[in-house]
């Protein structure tokens, strides 16, 4: 009797994830055993069902898909984690295969074409949309540290100095040199280009 791949879905869009979780259950040998919307379902949905494979998308409520790749692969060391996005970056692609993501795919490809790469990775391949794979060799490296990159997520949407400070508990100061800095490295010419910028590359 073939083993039946257990597969956990993260998307946000309701008719998306329906119809994801239809077509993967087709194949004889998978079957969708939980689907979340939000990025802060993921964990609990991984501990309360314990799937072969993750697919999870990057922009999500809650807790952005790239995330959540390693806390998924520690808390259930034997999960296969895939991406998969509407957002093709060279910058996320890098950042999820060092997360611990054994794939990588785009939602424009048919359903036909992610099961095997979920096969693929459960067979110990890296699955990733050749297209996106060669953009990422010629992309340019992140050059954001980590905390740039976090009081830089952390202005999302105009918050002011004193709300990105006590949010990620520092000083007023230290974040305007970490956003000084983040402006510098992303040539732009204030915080709210850098963000877009960074987003643009998938730096963040």
């Amino acid at each position: 009797m073939t083993s039946v791949t257990r597969i956990l879905i993260a998307e946000d869009q309701g008719m998306m994830r329906s119809a994801l979780a239809s077509l993967l259950n087709l194949e004889e040998d998978m079957e969708v055993v939980a689907s979340v919307g939000r990025g802060d379902e993921i964990l609990p949905a991984v501990r309360r069902e314990r799937p072969d494979v993750a697919l999870l998308d990057i922009e999500l409520p809650g807790r952005s898909g790239l995330e959540v790749i390693g806390e998924v692969t520690e808390t259930l060391p034997g999960c296969v984690v895939i991406i998969v996005t509407t957002f093709g970056r060279p910058g996320y692609l890098k950042r999820a295969l060092q997360s611990g993501a054994r794939g990588f795919l785009v939602k424009d490809q048919p359903v036909e074409r992610l099961a095997a790469a979920i096969r693929r990775c459960l067979a110990g391949e890296i699955a990733v949309d050749p297209q996106l794979a060669a953009q990422a060799l010629s992309a340019s490296p992140n050059p954001l540290s980590e905390r740039e990159r976090q009081v830089l997520d952390a202005s999302t949407g105009g918050a002011t100095i004193a709300d990105i400070a006590t949010r990620l508990h520092l000083s007023a100061s230290t974040v305007r040199n970490y956003l000084s800095s983040a402006i510098g490295k992303t040539d732009a010419r204030n915080r709210a280009e850098a963000l877009r910028l960074a987003r643009e590359r998938g730096w963040l």
